[in-house]
């Protein structure tokens, strides 16, 4: 695919989690993110910031500080930039009982604490940045 020319590819769940978190940490979003289960592989262009996560089952996680249940399909890939995940595909938050797909991700800079989740539908949950720290 021409999305992951120039790509850097990490494979297995160790080294593949290891580069998702060094990214989320590098461009300044909360590292317990991405609670990933069995990835198989995750790759990262850095002239475009594309980045892709493919993992063997589809992950289910609750956090607990906001009462949120996220799902993470077998496949996320987004446009990672400073305090934001732009263009995200296979994130769906649950909103009753819907699972609308998380479009972006943004954290305000300067910071005030607050992480912003907006679906394609043009609607924007907000949240204390510390729900999704690591470990969370």
């Amino acid at each position: 695919m021409a999305d992951r020319e120039g790509a850097v590819v990490k494979k297995g769940h160790e080294e593949g989690l290891k580069m998702a978190v060094s990214l989320l940490e590098e461009f300044g979003l909360p590292l317990g993110l991405l609670p990933l289960a069995d990835v198989i592989e995750v790759g990262f262009v850095r002239a475009t910031g594309y980045m892709w996560i493919n993992q063997r089952k589809k992950v289910e996680h609750q956090f607990k500080l906001v009462s949120k249940q996220v799902s993470y399909d077998v496949e996320v890939t987004g446009y990672v930039q400073a305090k934001r995940i732009k263009k995200l595909k296979g994130v769906k938050a649950k909103e009753l009982m819907l699972w609308p797909p998380v479009n972006e991700i943004i954290v305000d800079d300067p910071p005030t604490g607050k992480i912003h989740f907006k679906s394609l539908a043009g609607v924007t949950k907000t949240f204390p940045v510390e729900a999704f720290a690591a470990g969370q």
